[in-house]
């Protein structure tokens, strides 16, 4: 069984910080592409950043390469998301998600079979 629950959203003003985690249950880090996306009323989930704990790579989208750094916690068995001076623009639902390994790194939400609840990200100016 794989669950995935998210934490660490909230409302913050403009130039903060979040810690966003992602609980795993099913031990599936050691074989899964672990990623995060955002997803804001009325579009298209997209990807923010992928980690394969096998291959030990990262991928960032574009917008997400200064500002956002994700990592495994191996004690916590969590997928954690910091981003760094918020901005509005990056207000949204914070999704985790989990794909098989045969997908491959991906920023498309489409070989994703698991996915959180998500937790909502609101910034202020």
């Amino acid at each position: 069984l794989v669950s995935l629950a998210e934490s660490g959203g909230g409302s913050v003003q403009a130039g903060g910080s979040l810690r966003l985690s992602c609980a795993a249950g099913g031990n599936i880090y050691n074989r899964y592409w672990m990623a995060w996306f955002r997803q804001t009323p009325g579009n298209e989930r997209e990807g923010v950043a992928v980690l394969s704990p096998v291959e030990g790579r990262i991928v960032y989208a574009d917008f997400a390469e200064a500002r956002f750094i994700i990592s495994e916690d191996k004690v916590e068995n969590t997928l954690d998301l910091q981003i760094n001076d918020l901005r509005p623009e990056d207000s949204a639902m914070y999704y985790c998600a989990a794909a098989g390994p045969a997908a491959g790194a991906s920023l498309s939400p489409r070989p994703y079979t698991f996915w959180g609840q998500g937790t909502q990200v609101t910034v202020s100016s």
